[in-house]
This record gives C-alpha cells, structure tokens and sequence, in this order.
C-alpha cells in the first residue's frame, strides 16, 4: 500500500512537471531575427502572436530590448527563433532567446 502512495505522488510530479513544461514551450514566440543593434541593446524580429502580451496580431514587425545583451551574440540576421518577451519599464524586453532548426 505505501508503495502505490509513493508511485501514485511520483506519477503526479511527473505528470505536474510535463504540464509545466508545455506551458512553458507554449510560451515561446516564433520569429525571424530582421535587425541586431548591439551597441543599443536591441533586437528587431518578424513575429507571430505575443499571447502573454495580449498581442494577437500574425506577422508583426518590431523592436525588442533585449535582459541579457550576451543574446544577440548566439543569434544572426535571418535566424529563425524562439523567444519569450514581457513588458518592463524601459519597453518589452525579450527575457530568453533561442535560435530554431
């Protein structure tokens, strides 16, 4: 009997753990690296919805600073990517960025 409680807790974390996971990957946002300005801190990308941001609007262009300017080293101009941004004082700010196959 308390090896189904520990199965059936360790199935729950799991099956927590994957849900969060594809919140998370639900998240990210597709786009096209269009621009990098390193000396700004800014990146311009071709997007699709910002769900999170209550943008709801496909193939959107714009200017994005970027948390960490480390970011626009790891990407190109052309890149396909997959970002998370959010709303911040200076502006919306992407706060990951990875680049997509």
């Amino acid at each position: 009997m308390k090896i189904n409680k520990i199965a059936a807790a360790a199935l729950a974390l799991s099956l927590a753990f994957t849900a969060a996971s594809a919140v998370a990957q639900a998240a990210m946002v597709n786009g096209e690296v269009k621009k990098i300005d390193e000396s700004a801190g800014k990146i311009t990308l071709k997007h699709g919805p910002i769900k999170s941001l209550d943008m709801d609007e496909d193939g959107m262009t714009m200017v994005f600073r970027v948390q960490d300017p480390a970011m626009l080293k790891q990407v190109k101009v052309g890149d396909k990517v997959q970002f998370e941004a959010e709303r911040a004082t200076a502006g919306i700010t992407i706060t990951k960025l990875q680049k997509t196959k």
